[in-house]
């Protein structure tokens, strides 16, 4: 290795240091929950967690942990190969057979990650005489799995429907033997949802499969948590859900696809990242199973996820934040400037807020913010308390300029 490239990499990471975009990770001292303990350098503190993919506040819940332990002592640590060399335990079919059932398609395939499921998903299905057509806020797995795809590659605007029709139409005239439309159920960054109604009226007018990757979506949203097709009436006109096992549904790790079983059939024989990843440890399939069945009948708890989101947007906006709109747990404050952004994550967090600053690349320029994510694991007192830092806080750095500390209580 030659100085000169280590010169060049440090130069790079000065330039994300002075534009104030450098991500620094913390290290927590416990389990996930909506209480945590952090480690600094002074000691654990207990913080209030308003970061986490944690939806049902599953993460911690002693029955998963009780089944990851138990699947522990059954099968074993890992499997120490791929599922086509050595196999898969009977645990991995009941989780695929499981989550099929939840979503009710015929069948599901596990990968390690929804990273890879997306990553894997496209190549195997359609070849350079097809066309794939990406809604342009797609999480970056979609982006990337449409790269590795020898597919025609077509993008509309954010949620634009006539952009949609544009690019199916474009796509007809180039010949496509097969089109797919792929798009987010839930968009990560801003917590709108897709569509789908709208998505799938026109993958049938002109002849097209959708796929909806449903990772912020499985397990809280919809009917029994069957996500967005459950909840915008989208239903099984949707061909292909992928999703994770590692947020709502336990938050270990782990995706999937669930798809019309020929799909799945041929995903088994030529998605790599299938075929050349060790399959999920026993531990932690097990718990994302327990997981699905406690999601399932959990309506109390995406009644109580549901009532601290419209809390805590109410509590916010009173104290004169902006957000984007939205009916999904993600509730982004938007900031603009990327210092800002980090300032007031910075500032919360010494009044025991657990928060992250979002900023490019993660976001477009000028559009950086702090994402909140509401927790069924969080209580009332939880939200006012989180309402009051930030009115304070961002007093303290003129963000706003009025006080609503008793905003979250009012709401």
């Amino acid at each position: 290795m030659t100085d000169a490239f280590l010169r060049h990499i440090r130069a790079t990471l000065d330039e994300i240091e002075a534009a104030g975009l450098m991500k620094r990770e913390r290290l927590l001292a416990g389990p996930q929950g909506g209480r945590i303990r952090v480690a600094a350098e002074a000691g654990e503190r207990e913080m209030l967690n308003l970061c986490a993919n944690n939806y049902l506040g599953l993460a911690d819940d002693p029955q998963v942990i009780a089944a990851a332990r138990d699947a522990m002592q059954a099968f074993g640590f890992g499997m120490a190969s791929v599922r086509f060399i050595c196999g898969a335990q009977t645990l991995h079919r009941d989780l695929e057979r499981a989550i099929a059932t939840h979503l009710g398609k015929d069948d599901a395939i596990v990968f390690a990650a929804c990273f890879d499921a997306n990553g894997g998903v496209f190549e195997p299905l359609l070849g350079e005489e097809d066309a794939i057509i990406s809604d342009s806020l797609n999480h970056a797995s979609i982006i990337d799995g449409v790269r590795l795809s020898k597919a025609k590659r077509y993008r509309y605007a954010n949620s634009d429907m006539n952009g949609l029709e544009d690019c199916l139409k474009q796509a007809a005239a180039d010949g496509a033997r097969f089109k797919l439309i792929a798009t987010d159920g839930v968009f990560s960054m801003d917590g709108y949802l897709a569509k789908l109604p709208d998505i799938c009226a026109l993958a049938d007018r002109h002849g097209a499969l959708v796929l909806v990757d449903d990772c912020h979506a499985t397990g809280h949203l919809g009917e029994k948590g069957r996500g967005t097709p459950a909840l915008t009436g989208a239903g099984d006109r949707v061909a292909i859900v992928t999703g994770t096992f590692g947020k709502t549904l336990g938050g270990g790790m782990g995706g999937f696809v669930a798809a019309p079983q020929p799909i799945v059939d041929l995903l088994r024989q030529r998605a790599r990242p299938y075929l050349f990843s060790n399959s999920l440890a026993p531990p932690v399939a097990a718990g994302a199973l327990k997981a699905l069945e406690i999601a399932i009948a959990a309506d109390d708890r995406r009644a109580r996820l549901q009532d601290l989101t419209k809390r805590f947007r109410a509590g916010v906006e009173a104290a004169g934040f902006k957000t984007l709109p939205g009916v999904t747990p993600i509730i982004p404050v938007m900031l603009g400037d990327a210092r800002l952004a980090q300032d007031l994550s910075r500032a919360l967090d010494e009044r025991g807020i657990y928060v992250a600053g979002f900023v490019f690349p993660v976001v477009p320029k000028g559009q950086a913010r702090i994402r909140t994510q509401m927790s069924a694991a969080l209580t009332e007192a939880d939200v006012d308390f989180a309402v009051s830092a930030f009115a304070d806080a961002g007093r303290r750095l003129g963000v706003t300029e009025g006080t609503a500390a008793s905003a979250g209580r009012q709401a």
